[in-house]
């Protein structure tokens, strides 16, 4: 996970380690774990995906019961943008 800092300051926490931590493409993401990973309640991160689906910047994809949560090619960028502002600030 990468940590904010000094950079809350200019992100919401929470948002911007959602799309940072999707932008690991190792890692199959849904909902559950990215809410572990961010140390977030499952509810926020719920709330967190449907307003990245609203902006185009995650899709998913049903498997079984789960579904996986995949970032779209702007929300890839979106995220290495936010990474190079973070690595800017530290």
């Amino acid at each position: 996970m990468v940590e904010l800092g000094n950079t809350e300051f200019f992100f919401k926490g929470k948002p911007a380690l959602a799309i940072t931590a999707l932008n690991d493409t190792k890692t199959e993401w849904y909902a559950s774990s990215l809410a572990k990973e961010i140390d977030c309640t499952f509810p926020h991160v719920i709330k967190i995906l449907a307003r990245f689906e609203e902006l185009a910047l995650v899709s998913f994809r049903v498997s079984g019961r789960k579904k996986l949560v995949v970032l779209t090619t702007k929300g890839h960028k979106l995220a290495e943008g936010l990474l190079s502002v973070i690595s800017f600030l530290k």
